[in-house]
């Protein structure tokens, strides 16, 4: 069903992959937009090691999106270190494919904007998280990617550097 990867040797790892989820802020989810053009937009996220999670209003675009579609994939650029004198970039980047809901269980919505917010302000106490989490509550819509299938992929040079 999905495409094997060309250059096998670039190929991330698992762990590889998962540590560059983990340390990412921004990605890219392409979803399949109005009248069949793509819709990539750049979001925030957090990944817990098994489902991606994303934050959002409660209409526009991206949910009308994902009602009529919820295939996606999400892109993350770990690396693009361009290489002028060699006309290429050092790069490393993931790509998940999946299916992205919104999630309507208000306790795991809870669980899903906290995760957020500890990735995004791990300075803040709890109590400052929570109060800033109720703020913004009532318009909030948090979405949740599970991963069909993942890869990931390095330029060669990189590879060179570790071995």
């Amino acid at each position: 069903m999905f495409r094997e990867m060309r250059r096998k040797r670039q190929a991330l790892s698992g762990e590889e992959i998962s540590s560059v989820l983990y340390r990412g802020t921004s990605g890219v989810l392409a979803l399949a937009g109005d009248d069949d053009y793509p819709y990539a937009v750049p979001v925030s996220y957090v990944y817990d090691g098994e489902k991606i999670f994303f934050h959002c209003a409660k209409s526009g675009h991206k949910l009308d999106a994902i009602q009529q579609n919820g295939k996606v994939s999400f892109c993350v650029i770990d690396q693009d270190k361009i290489v002028p004198e060699k006309y290429t970039s050092y790069f490393r980047s993931v790509i998940a494919f999946g299916r992205v809901e919104v999630i309507k269980d208000e306790k795991e919505k809870r669980t899903a904007i906290e995760k957020l917010a500890v990735k995004y302000a791990p300075e803040d106490t709890a109590v400052g998280r929570k109060n800033a989490i109720e703020r913004e509550w009532l318009p909030l819509c948090m979405l949740k990617m599970s991963i069909d299938h993942i890869t990931g992929k390095e330029a060669v040079e990189l590879i060179k550097e570790k071995e």
